[in-house]
């Protein structure tokens, strides 16, 4: 086991707190394992330790990703998906193949799902938009996490204004799955959209209310001014 997995894990078991792990496992409906460490807490050990590794190839990186997602612990995954991130100006197309072999074989939770996805698959894609067609593959998938993962790694680019099309063609795929974390997910990605398209998402909103559950909606709606919402709501 490399030194510096050994050293984080010990610094997390000391930092565990009963009454976090509590209050952090009431947001899940299925079995989180967790140390029981607050987010921000997380965030800042990861950048620590990422400080005192000395290889910081990507390959190096990614294999000591696989350590911490191995474990199953949330937090190892925080760290895990802080760690692919900060090596991104590495990234290359083959990189692809590592995130989705994580998706299928590790991410067991919206949090570790939505911490990977918004931002090291997020800017991966950024960098590489022909992998869009992927994440429609992924959306078609029989994993409720890897279908998730289709969505959310567009929050990030559909905030920036990038891929409306290809963020409507998702949700198209998803649009009547009903796995509540599925909705909620594209529901996120529309919503995220319509910062900077509005109008074209409200239009998909009415055009496929009638199938859209109505968790979808509502998330997609959410930013929307008060008119528009009372016409998307409307029977």
């Amino acid at each position: 086991m490399p030194y510096i997995i050994d050293r984080i894990r010990e610094e997390l078991i000391l930092r565990a707190d009963s009454k976090t792990k509590t209050a952090a496992e009431r947001f899940f409906k299925e079995s989180a394992k967790m140390y029981g460490i607050k987010s921000a807490e997380v965030i800042r050990l990861s950048k620590v330790y990422y400080k005192i590794i000395g290889d910081k190839s990507k390959s190096n990186i990614f294999g000591l990703c696989d350590e911490l997602w191995k474990s199953g612990y949330m937090e190892e995954s925080f760290v895990a998906c802080n760690w692919s991130y900060y090596v991104n100006k590495q990234y290359e197309p083959a990189d692809f193949n590592v995130f989705e072999r994580w998706v299928n074989n590790y991410v067991s939770n919206w949090a570790s799902c939505d911490t990977l996805c918004n931002h090291t698959i997020g800017t991966f894609v950024e960098m590489y938009p022909e992998y869009i067609n992927e994440l429609k593959r992924w959306a078609s998938s029989k994993n409720r996490w890897v279908k998730r993962a289709a969505a959310v790694s567009l929050i990030i680019p559909a905030r920036n204004g990038n891929f409306p099309e290809d963020i409507m063609e998702i949700a198209d795929i998803l649009l009547t799955d009903d796995d509540d974390m599925v909705q909620k997910g594209y529901g996120w990605m529309l919503k995220a959209a319509s910062h900077k398209h509005e109008k074209d998402i409200f239009n998909y909103v009415m055009r496929n209310k009638a199938n859209m559950p109505r968790t979808s909606l509502r998330y997609a709606i959410e930013k929307m001014p008060h008119e528009l919402k009372v016409r998307a709501m409307a029977k």
